[in-house]
């Protein structure tokens, strides 16, 4: 029983406070005036009478009424309903005193009416109730009922009905109905509710939904549940009150916990500002005060709006429940929603009454609190049971289960308050139940099934509803109340008297004789129906199979099963394989779980002992399972997997063991103190419940056995039962039950404490894991991310450590972990209950041990830093050239895949080949990777990519996770200039300091002090004498080395030379191949008596310089002046006259110009000192040589670097004067003016220079590429001088047409007539301000060029693009934008149009002198292509070898130094100006097939070869370098020790008389053709050389590394496997050299050639011999068809000649070889010249197969025959074609197969005759079916099936051959 009322109070208007602007209330009467003791009175309730402070009125206002609620300091609720009426205030003049309410005199009453001032003011008065009870209709009536008496006079005491009312008592739940009278003649009935668990709310959730909407109200419920601040606003008071009971009402069974004011008095507005969480209701008066509150959401009763502040984000329900809980809602207020639409909607659709609404409303959110939680029991930790129960609730399981973890909401909400109140409360496992429970128990199916049928939720709704209803109003209304209500406006009267005081005495009596009543009755007792609380169906249960909880297949499943069964029953290989579906299948949660419970199945004992590849699948497999839980670890597989990490160990040695936990520590989830107590709980429960499960087990025993087994009861059942029995146990039973579980709580926390110390000391406890700023590294030296600040900072108290261990290097990760312990113990001792010993008594235990646990851990470490890396696959050695030797072993590595998708599978599919693992190799020519992919679909594939170190151009350290079980390793990521990329990432084994060392070593083999360093010198410091006819090996003996060394240091430098015997030439074999042998008739010989006249102006010449000599004339360019005609060396003084040039010896010491070689092309009338004199003039001294004629025009052209200053101004700037004169130049510019006169003399017509040259072929087709240049902008027949001024200027960017030299207008008649005899190509910016000069022949072109560090910049652009270090997010629009970006194209654009500008002037007869920067780049690149472009010698391999030595060797291109090939070219970096080069040319040679001798892949050897350092061709930066490091020339007998290739031309002339590699089969020149390549961007192509790639042996140029027979393939790769099968085989791109395994016709039918050749027993032909007699008997048969000479095997003899680029190519590789070649029908004819019949049929099967697309096309008659295979060989079936077209009988293995097996040309068939069988022949033929077929070359036996067969075969090659 309770209390109806706990004080009724009178407050009033105080008048004392007046001044201060607001009045005050003051509490006029309080009854009882002493404080009840289980209920003391509330302070501060006059402010809440008056909320919006107390003022008084000009005129009386109706009463009125509303509940406040205060809540006191223990946080009870107390209600105070208000009932307010107005007084007149007493006017200043004293009154009589105040009236007694009995009395009644009318006279007094109008006496006082006229006293009224027309200005009265009215002062309020409240009566006011204080109770712990919310019956507001109760107390509204029963204050109205002490008004009414007061107001109306009624004749009752008013101190009797107080009493009454003050010591009223009713029950306070259980439904009863009780009628009380305040003895006014009043009755009224109180109905308490069934269960006051439920909360009460007649109509305000409904009216609250009416004011607010839907969508309002539940954003204003998931603020409140979520714990923001709400604040309600309206003009009424007691709606305010009404909306804060709804939301509260909405929110059970939780229950709000923060401050919580229905009505907020406004001197207390400032409560508003408080930082926690409210539901606080305020008068809208004040609402321009709540305008600056920022983070409140502010709900406007009377506007029906919710407003949500920008800073708040309010986390609404989960989906789909929000949608759901929308549609009930709807349903509920608006049901004509649903039938709005009907034509003919049902007529009796109307919403309940606003009672019922409210009940079902209420009923919607019980439903959602019930699937909220639903399973919540499950989750529930029972840690204590006596003596009081302690539950904790395990939030992340909950979250996991559910799978809502990354719900925002739910989250929250556990994490609330009203969520930790809720389980305190509902925890209990024996308690009473209410509506709630049963919901969550056994409604949550029936919910799941009903979802998404509308009428059966409603039905369930309803059905809540009753329930709800029932319990508020158990008894339906029959009595009604009675209460009397004063008369209408009484409250206008206009003299009304002033409430009574009342008579304290008469009420404190009245209140007394109740209280003492109730003493001496017997207390009412209402026992509680306490119960074991349901537990429902456990969530995985709810969840069925929602994809959600177990989205994985059985498949998955049934995979990780069989993995780990292999894994344990030692079958390593087929575990390995399933391995990685594992680690992808780990990705799913139930995997995951799965995972567990094999593991599990594998312990016994607590124990399971691993080898060492067990252990190591093992641990990977958790770690992988590990790797995607987060830190809560919401599915609880760490839980699980917590067990197992102690049980899996290894033996390291004898008492060592190493468990599992010491690798799978690099997780979050084991620095997450949550996850250790939600573990411990977890624990502890199952602890405590085996503790009453054992008990009960041992007095229950007999029964059970007899009765079926039971199912496992719960903890939370067992508590319940157990609570059930404590009071009836005895004292000393309590105390040992108490005693027994805080034992098993302590004993617990010294395990966990082990535990955790296990999972938080890192295996290498030296290394300090708070400095580790990554917290990550490799399984080895584990060290632990869990120190994260927060708890490094915030572990305040450091415990004390005098348990004794102050271990320097561990102390603090053992302090730290130590701390971090004590943190966790403290936590859960004090929760469970642990007593204060004890808990001490663990302080002192975890130092100890930690420092145990450290020690062990320190000899695991030693001895698993021995351990062998068993389970990883063997490192394959990379084969080595001769002489390369090994720096460093093998570093065991992963290749990571780098941003080319090839190699990892990606946009190519296919299994992915990177990353692999393997080794990284360095030896002194290369950096190897070996290995094999970690993908098991192609473990059995090699990967070797490698590339050599002298092409190394950026080295960076990175770290990367190499595998996905894996920890972040530290790797590096090499690239080389080759565009290969090594990314690589050092497996855990490989030190730190070893990874060094390889960098160290890297660097030192990458820069060398000197060039001397370099591999192509270090080679194999002995002489090999045997070798192989192959090898090329290039090691100088020590004894040469020294030998040259001593040589050179006695010479001083600079003047005097190497002293070497006599010259003599040696034999063809041993020469550095400076000539092929056909051109011995041409060689120089220097005669021994060289006048010295002709060579020496100066002195003579002495025996030394001789020597010299010999050696500058054996260097190749010399030959190339003599086939020019630009001069030649005898000592005849006769051809001086005639000839135009002299080759001048004047360089010979290279004193003049270093970089030039030492025999140099100049006009035969400039005398040797005058050279001297004008060199001075130009950069490096590089003054203008001639390097090449034109054999037709005679025009000449000249190299230089560009011009000093000095001579600039000397030569050009002659302002006023037509031809400078002494006195305006000094005299080496007139010095330097002669010598170009002297040039333009010497070309034949350069009198009438005016006339013919026009710029003929010069379109604007190739000149003006649509882009920075512009396009020819004069029109019409300008002068041919106007029109190459135009080019020059548009070069230059400039159009110098506009002004004119000598100020003429600029049109075309007043230009010069002719065109100039020499153009001078210069810099633009050098040649500011140069004026032509109209008298002169030369004319200067002034061009912009880019220079070095642009190519450089560019270069290292376009290497990213090609080879990028890391995938791109969009690879092909990346590839192509930086590709742009790289501007490479554009400057190969520049250089071959600056070429096609100079080769068409050469052509037209001018001679061009260019004169670009130092002269040794850019002039080197265009120089070298105009003669490429207009000399087709130079289109062959002797021609290109000679035009590289001349100009870019002998002309001193800096190779060491462009290639940063020593130490000292280290900072400036590598600069690819010959790779450009060889770029231009690639890109001629794709324009121009037919034109060059060599092909592409030579080019490419080129360019990997130049920058390799294999060969010492291309080492130092000029000849004079060579010479005196003694590379030019070696002696004879040094040549003859060692058959080495140091030059890389050797090398090339040896492979290319094995194999035709280095030879392009279209090559079909036309005489003297001058090429003009377009050179527009959109018609170059990038280079295949920069993008592909072999990963299955390596960069292709290596020769002797290819795998295989060497029989080589044509382009654009390496040789060719053996004869190919008939087998389909897979050919990735990235992987296979695609010209070997599918090499391209012509290079299939020569090898087929070589394996007949040695089949037959003969000496192979070589393969050139082959194919030129091929070629000649291919034209012979042309002449006799009376066609034209066929220029080649390829070509139709109509093409058309302008541009015979657009030929027919042959594909690289011969995957689908548009053109099958002629050659088949030749190629057993070609050795027996003697067999040829009359031609014209060969030549016409020739033009056939150039249209037919494939030889199988055309069949005249074809069948299966048996045919007898070579000798010795059995018979085999095989399909016969006979073929009259083509006039051959091929073969094929079988009727589908597309490759022909063989062919038998029937112009070599001489006679068909019937056969015998022989051995081996089909046994069941007849003998009458064999016939023998005699050609040239031998007899061929065969079988037909029967014998009309085969006459029917003999019948029809006999009539093929008659036609024939």
């Amino acid at each position: 029983m309770a209390r109806l009322a706990d004080y009724f109070v009178l407050v009033g208007y105080d008048p004392g406070k007046r001044g201060s602007g607001d009045g005050q209330g003051q509490i006029l009467q309080r009854f009882p005036e002493k404080d009840w003791e289980d209920n003391p009175f509330p302070q501060g309730i006059e402010l809440f009478c008056q909320p919006s402070g107390w003022q008084l009125f000009p005129e009386r206002n109706p009463p009125t009424f509303f509940v406040a609620v205060l809540t006191d300091i223990n946080s009870e609720r107390h209600y105070c309903a208000c009932f307010t009426f107005w007084e007149a205030v007493e006017s200043p003049q004293p009154q009589s005193q105040a009236r007694n309410g009995e009395e009644k005199e009318e006279e007094e009453e109008e006496e006082a009416s006229s006293l009224v001032q027309p200005a009265q003011l009215f002062a309020p008065k409240s009566l006011v109730l204080v109770s712990r009870l919310d019956h507001a209709e109760v107390f509204r009536n029963s204050l109205g009922l002490i008004y009414t008496i007061y107001v109306d006079g009624l004749s009752v005491s008013l101190e009797n009905v107080i009493g009454n009312l003050l010591t009223c008592t009713i029950p306070i739940t259980g439904g009863a109905q009780r009628t009380i009278s305040l003895g006014a003649g009043d009755r009224q009935v109180i109905q308490t509710p069934i269960n006051d668990s439920l909360p009460v709310s007649s109509c305000s959730v409904a009216l609250l939904f009416r004011q607010l909407g839907i969508t309002n109200v539940l954003f204003l419920f998931c603020a409140a549940l979520t714990e923001h601040k709400i604040l309600f606003l309206s003009s009424s008071y007691q709606r305010l009150t009404d909306a804060c009971r709804a939301l509260l009402a909405l929110m059970f069974p939780l229950k709000y916990s923060f401050t919580y004011v229905p009505i907020l008095p406004a001197q207390l507005l400032e409560v508003l500002s408080t930082p926690t969480p409210f539901i606080i209701g305020v008068h809208s008066i004040f609402q321009s005060e709540t305008q600056e509150l920022l983070d409140v959401v502010i709900a406007d009763l009377d506007g029906g709006t919710v407003n949500v502040p920008e800073c708040v984000h309010i986390s609404l329900l989960p989906e789909p429940l929000l949608q759901q809980t929308r549609e009930a809602l709807s349903m509920v207020l608006d049901p004509e929603l649903e039938v709005a639409d009907l034509a003919f909607p049902p007529s009796t659709i109307s919403a309940s009454s606003l009672k019922m609404q409210d009940k079902e409303i209420r009923a919607v959110f019980l439903r959602l609190f019930a699937q909220l939680l639903q399973g919540y029991r499950w989750c529930l930790h029972i840690i204590r049971i006596h003596p009081e129960p302690v539950i904790r609730f395990h939030k992340a399981a909950f979250l996991g289960q559910r799978g809502l973890t990354e719900d925002d909401f739910l989250t929250k909400v556990l994490e609330g308050m009203a969520f930790a109140g809720f389980v305190t409360e509902r925890g209990a496992p024996y308690r009473p139940i209410d509506l709630f429970d049963e919901l969550v128990a056994y409604e949550v199916k029936r919910m799941k099934a009903e979802e998404g049928n509308k009428q059966k939720i409603l039905r369930h709704i309803k059905e809540l509803a009753e329930k709800l209803y029932k319990n508020e109003n158990p008894y339906p209304a029959v009595t009604m109340h009675k209460v009397q209500k004063p008369t209408e406006g009484c409250h206008l009267r206009l003299h009304q008297k002033p409430f009574p005081r009342l008579d304290e005495g008469t009420v404190q009596w009245i209140i007394d004789q109740a209280t003492a009543k109730l003493q001496t009755a017997p207390p009412a007792v209402r026992a509680e129906k306490k119960c074991m609380v349901p537990s429902g169906p456990p969530i995985a249960a709810i969840l069925e199979r929602n994809g959600n909880a177990l989205a994985n297949s059985a498949r998955r499943l049934e995979v990780v099963r069989n993995c780990i069964s292999y894994v344990f029953e030692n079958k390593m290989l087929e575990a390995k394989k399933l391995f990685p579906a594992v680690l992808r299948a780990m990705k799913g949660r139930a995997a995951r779980h799965c995972l567990t419970q094999e593991l599990h199945l594998h312990v016994q004992q607590n124990r399971a002992v691993l080898d060492h590849q067990q252990f190591d699948f093992v641990i990977r497999m958790m770690n992988c399972c590990l790797q995607d839980c987060t830190a809560m670890d919401e599915h609880g597989i760490a839980a699980a997997l917590l067990p197992l990490v102690t049980a899996f160990c290894r033996k390291l040695s004898p008492g060592i063991t190493q468990f599992a936990y010491s690798c799978v520590q690099e997780h979050v989830v084991w620095t997450n103190i949550q996850f250790w107590e939600a573990m411990f709980y977890c624990d502890v429960q199952n602890h405590i419940r085996a503790l009453y499960l054992d008990s009960a087990e041992e007095n229950h025993m007999e029964q059970e056995s007899a009765e079926e087994p039971q199912e496992a009861k719960s903890a939370l059942e067992i508590a319940s039962e157990q609570l059930r029995l404590w009071p009836t146990m005895s004292r000393e039973k309590q105390q040992e039950l108490i005693q027994k579980e805080e034992s098993t709580v302590f004993s617990q926390a010294i395990h966990y404490a082990n535990r955790m110390s296990y999972l938080l000391l890192p295996l290498d406890t030296s290394k300090n894991r708070l400095l580790r700023s990554s917290g990550l590294g490799d399984v080895e030296s584990v060290s632990n991310s869990f120190v994260t600040n927060s708890i490094a900072g915030s572990v305040a108290e450091s415990y004390d450590t005098e348990s004794g261990f102050e271990d320097a290097e561990s102390s603090d990760v053992a302090n730290s972990v130590v701390r971090f312990i004590n943190r966790f113990v403290d936590k859960v001792c004090t929760e469970s209950g642990v007593t204060n010993e004890h808990l001490k008594g663990l302080h002192v235990m975890i130092p100890d041990i930690v420092q145990m646990h450290i020690e062990t851990l320190d000899a695991v470490h030693r001895e698993s830093k021995r351990l062998p890396p068993i389970q990883k696959p063997k490192l394959l050695r990379p084969t080595l050239l001769l002489g390369e030797e090994c720096v460093m072993e093998g570093l065991r590595v992963y290749l990571m895949p780098d941003g080319r998708e090839e190699g990892a599978g990606g946009s190519v599919g296919g299994p992915p080949l990177l990353p692999a693992e393997g080794a990284v190799f360095l030896t002194t020519y290369r950096i190897i990777f070996k290995g094999t992919p970690t993908d098991p679909l192609v473990g059995e594939q090699v990967v070797i990519r490698s590339f050599p170190i002298a092409s190394l151009t950026k080295e960076k350290k990175i770290s990367i996770q190499a595998q996905a079980d894996q920890f972040i390793q530290e790797g590096l990521q090499l690239r080389s200039c080759t565009f290969q990329l090594l990314k690589i990432a050092f497996d855990e084994e490989v030190a730190s300091d070893s990874a060094e060392i390889f960098r160290k070593h890297l660097h030192k083999l990458r820069y060398p002090q000197h060039v001397r360093g370099t591999f192509a010198f270090t080679v194999g410091q002995s002489p090999k004498q045997a070798m192989q006819p192959k090898a090329k090996e290039k090691n100088p003996s020590l004894r040469t080395l020294s030998k040259n060394l001593v040589k050179n240091a006695k010479r001083t430098i600079g003047r005097q030379y190497v002293t070497r015997k006599k010259y003599t030439p040696p034999a063809w074999e041993q020469r550095g191949s400076q000539h092929f042998p056909e051109d011995n008739e041409d060689e120089i010989s220097v005669s021994e008596e060289l006048d010295r006249s002709t060579l020496t102006p100066s002195s003579t010449m002495r025996p030394s310089e001789k020597m010299t000599m010999t050696h500058v004339v054996e260097r190749a360019c010399c030959r190339d002046y003599q086939r020019l005609g630009l001069g030649t060396l005898s000592s005849s003084l006769t051809r001086s006259k005639n000839e135009p040039f002299r080759i001048s010896t004047v360089n010979r010491m290279y004193a003049i110009c270093r970089s030039y070689p030492g025999l140099l092309i100049v006009p035969q009338s400039i005398q040797d000192n005058t050279i001297q004199r004008i060199s001075r003039c130009y950069r490096q001294s590089r003054f203008p040589v001639v390097c090449w004629r034109n054999s037709r025009t005679k025009a000449v052209l000249l190299r230089s670097g560009g011009l000093h200053g000095k001579g600039v101004v000397g030569l050009f700037k002659s302002q006023n004067a037509p031809t400078p004169g002494p006195s305006q130049a000094d005299s080496t510019s007139l010095e330097q003016e002669k010598y170009l006169q002297a040039v333009i003399n010497s070309m034949p017509h350069y009198s009438d220079a005016g006339g013919r040259n026009t710029l003929s072929g010069f379109t604007s087709a190739h000149m003006s590429s649509a882009g920075k240049w512009g396009s020819i902008r004069a029109s019409g027949r300008i002068s041919s001088y106007a029109l190459n001024v135009e080019i020059g200027s548009r070069l230059a960017g400039k159009d110098l047409l506009g002004t004119q030299h000598n100020g003429t207008p600029a049109e075309p008649s007043f230009l010069r007539q002719h065109r100039a005899s020499l153009y001078i190509i210069g810099d633009k910016s050098q040649l500011k301000g140069v004026k032509p000069d109209p008298l002169q022949h030369w004319e200067v072109v002034p061009i912009e060029v880019f220079d070095v560090r642009q190519v450089k910049a560019s270069f290292k652009k376009l290497m990213k693009a090609c080879v990028p270090g890391c995938p791109s997010s969009d690879p092909s629009v990346a590839y192509l934008r930086s590709l742009e970006e790289s501007e490479w194209l554009s400057q190969i654009h520049k250089i071959l149009q600056i070429s096609v500008l100079v080769v068409e002037l050469l052509d037209t007869g001018s001679s061009v002198l260019v004169s670009l920067e130092d002269g040794w780049d850019i002039t080197t690149q265009v120089v070298s292509l105009v003669q490429l472009l207009s000399d087709p010698y130079y289109r062959t391999l002797e021609g290109f070898r000679l035009l590289v030595e001349k100009e870019w060797l002998s002309f001193g291109h800096r190779f060491s130094h462009r290639g940063a090939q020593t130490l000292a070219g280290q900072s400036s970096g590598f600069a690819p100006i010959f790779l450009q080069f060889l770029d231009c040319v690639h890109q001629i040679h794709l324009q121009f097939p037919m034109e060059f001798e060599f092909s592409q892949y030579y080019l490419k050897f080129l360019s990997y070869h130049y920058i390799s350092n294999r060969f010492r061709t291309f080492l130092l930066d000029s000849d004079y370098e060579r010479i005196e490091l003694g590379l030019l020339y070696e002696e004879k007998g040094e040549r003859k020790g060692q058959q080495v290739s140091k030059s890389i031309w050797d090398y090339i002339d040896r492979l290319n008389k094995k194999a035709p590699i280095f030879f392009n089969y279209l090559y079909a020149p036309e005489d003297g053709e001058v090429l003009r390549p377009y050179s527009n961007i959109s018609n170059l192509k990038v280079w295949d050389y920069y993008t592909e790639e072999t990963l299955s042996e390596g960069p292709p140029y290596d020769w002797e590394l290819a795998q295989g027979p060497p029989e080589p393939a044509e382009e654009p790769e390496r040789q060719d496997t053996a004869a190919p099968q008939s087998k389909r085989r897979i050919i990735w791109p990235c992987y296979d050299n695609r010209s070997r395994v599918e090499p391209d016709a012509i290079s299939k039918l020569l090898e087929e050639l070589h394996n007949l050749e040695m089949e037959l027993g003969q000496v192979p032909e070589r393969w050139k011999d082959t194919w030129d007699k091929v070629k000649a008997s291919q034209r012979t048969e042309g002449r006799q068809d009376g066609s034209r000479t066929p220029s080649s095997l390829l070509m139709s003899s109509g093409l058309s000649h302008h541009r015979r680029s657009l030929g027919v190519y042959l594909q690289e590789s011969g995957v689908g070889s548009t053109l099958n070649l002629s050659l088949d029908s030749d190629t057993s004819s070609t050795s027996t010249p003697s067999s040829r019949k009359p031609g014209g049929r060969r030549s016409t099967s020739t033009l056939y197969s150039q249209f037919q697309m494939s030889e199988s096309e055309n069949r005249s008659y074809e069948g299966s025959l048996y045919k007898k295979g070579a000798f010795m060989k059995p018979w085999k079936s095989r399909w016969f074609v006979l073929d009259k077209t083509k006039h051959q009988l091929r073969y094929y293995d079988s009727r589908m197969d597309t490759e022909c097996k063989g062919v038998i040309d029937l112009a070599e068939v001489e006679s068909i005759t019937p056969g015998t069988p022989t051995m081996g022949a089909p046994k069941t033929v007849d003998e009458k079916a064999f016939f023998d077929l005699k050609t040239t070359k031998r007899v061929y036996n065969f079988c037909a099936q029967d014998v009309q067969l085969a006459q029917q075969w003999i019948d029809r090659i006999q009539s093929c051959l008659s036609d024939a």
